[in-house]
């Protein structure tokens, strides 16, 4: 995952100037320094709040990333251990929780969650938070040059249009793409009816006519160079490529989209649970929060954080939208038992 990094140094300077200064008891008293081991994305921590919680607590914080949530759940099920603390996606984090690999959450030990989105809590996966608590989430968009597409529509509609055939490209993704698909048809992007899929998979289809490829990556270069029109993407990447192109237009589709989270949870084998609950609780409370997604780029839904961050931060319509759109948008579910119905369908799409 990129990520665009918003902050300044002088709000990095005040940010670190705040952050908390008292050694967690467990490690104050032994004078030993703890080591804490995260496994999460690539550059998913500020340099501010990594250090501010080694100061407060005496310790060490050891990341180590994955660039995928297959490989970290692949990685856990073929034995690995020694972390402490998991940022899996919310369907990783179901997933994990359906095989037995996390440990509930201590809500004693995390007075931060009164901070946490209660509009965002109402549409989580984990909505009470006992395996796992809200990190960061952004949204997939579209995103179209202005000087290319005349009488842009902000709908999946728009990926129909016939007049930019071979110059649009979609994620190569089955929940992104059939996801979109239903929603472009009324339907959550997590249903598991057959006659909803089967109809998300003929829209998918039709989509595919129009496309140049299904693209991860190159899409970002891609639509910045003019090579593509029209793209379907992840916010923090096509904000980092409009940087590079005033001509590019960003939008969440009004039918909705995905808005995945990326949560904090415990590990069932965690060395270092008490430390990771201190953590846990520390990237929650409201001025670190509000550092740590400025320098991301993406959003934490902690509602405490909200009047500590940037205008510039605080007004993006794509990270902040309006609330009658953020509520027609979805966390990815687990599909459990179902996942077989998506790939069937998917099969037939990436085939015709």
């Amino acid at each position: 995952m990129n990520r665009r990094h918003f902050i300044t140094a002088s709000s990095a300077a005040l940010a670190a100037a705040s952050l908390p200064s008292c050694k967690s008891k467990e490690t104050a008293a032994a004078g030993e320094k703890k080591t804490l081991t995260v496994f999460t994305w690539a550059d998913y921590l500020s340099e501010a709040a990594k250090e501010g919680f080694e100061k407060a607590h005496n310790c060490t914080v050891v990341l180590d990333t994955f660039d995928s949530n297959e490989a970290m759940l692949a990685k856990l099920e073929s034995g690995a251990t020694g972390y402490d603390v998991l940022v899996p996606s919310s369907y990783a984090v179901e997933a994990l929780k359906r095989k037995g690999m996390l440990q509930p959450l201590d809500p004693a030990k995390l007075p931060n969650l009164k901070h946490v989105d209660a509009d965002y809590l109402a549409k989580a996966p984990d909505s009470k938070m006992e395996i796992s608590v809200p990190y960061m989430m952004a949204p997939t968009c579209l995103a179209y040059l202005a000087s290319k597409v005349s009488d842009p529509v902000e709908s999946w509609a728009l990926l129909d249009r016939a007049d930019l055939k071979g110059r649009i490209t979609l994620l190569d993704d089955m929940r992104e793409v059939l996801g979109a698909a239903l929603k472009s048809l009324g339907h959550s992007l997590n249903s598991t009816d057959p006659a909803e899929l089967a109809a998300a998979r003929d829209v998918a289809i039709r989509w595919k006519a129009n496309i140049a490829k299904f693209e991860n990556e190159q899409y970002k270069t891609g639509i910045a160079s003019g090579e593509f029109h029209l793209v379907q993407g992840y916010a923090g990447d096509l904000i980092q490529a409009s940087e590079e192109n005033e001509d590019m237009r960003i939008f969440i589709p009004k039918e909705g989209t995905s808005f995945p989270c990326d949560d904090l949870c415990i590990p069932k084998d965690a060395k270092e649970a008490e430390l990771a609950h201190a953590f846990i609780n520390y990237l929650t409370g409201p001025e670190v929060a509000a550092e740590n997604m400025e320098w991301i780029g993406y959003r934490a839904p902690n509602s405490g954080a909200y009047p500590h961050l940037s205008e510039d931060f605080r007004g993006s319509p794509i990270l902040f939208p309006p609330a009658e759109l953020f509520a027609k948008c979805e966390p990815i579910g687990d599909l459990g038992d179902k996942l077989p119905l998506w790939t069937a369908e998917w099969d037939k799409v990436k085939t015709a």
